[in-house]
């Protein structure tokens, strides 16, 4: 699961700073920056949606408990 995470994280932040063509062997300031903040916003993206759907899980085992209760009286 996390290389496929970091695998995704690679081709879509790739993709949207650095140009086709090469020009220079090193990264530009310009495409570091870019990297940087594309990194930072795809990692906090899915921290939060791991976050949710944790919760929605988590809600989801708190209505099960509370049927099998209501169930069981």
């Amino acid at each position: 699961m996390m290389s496929d995470m970091y695998n995704r994280l690679v081709g879509a932040c790739h993709r949207k700073c650095i140009p086709i063509k090469y020009y220079e062997p090193e990264l530009g300031k310009g495409e570091s920056v870019c990297l940087d903040r594309c990194v930072a916003k795809y990692l906090d993206v899915h921290e939060r949606i791991g976050k949710k759907l944790s919760n929605m899980s988590q809600g989801e085992t708190e209505d099960l408990t509370k049927i099998n209760l209501q169930d069981k009286k």
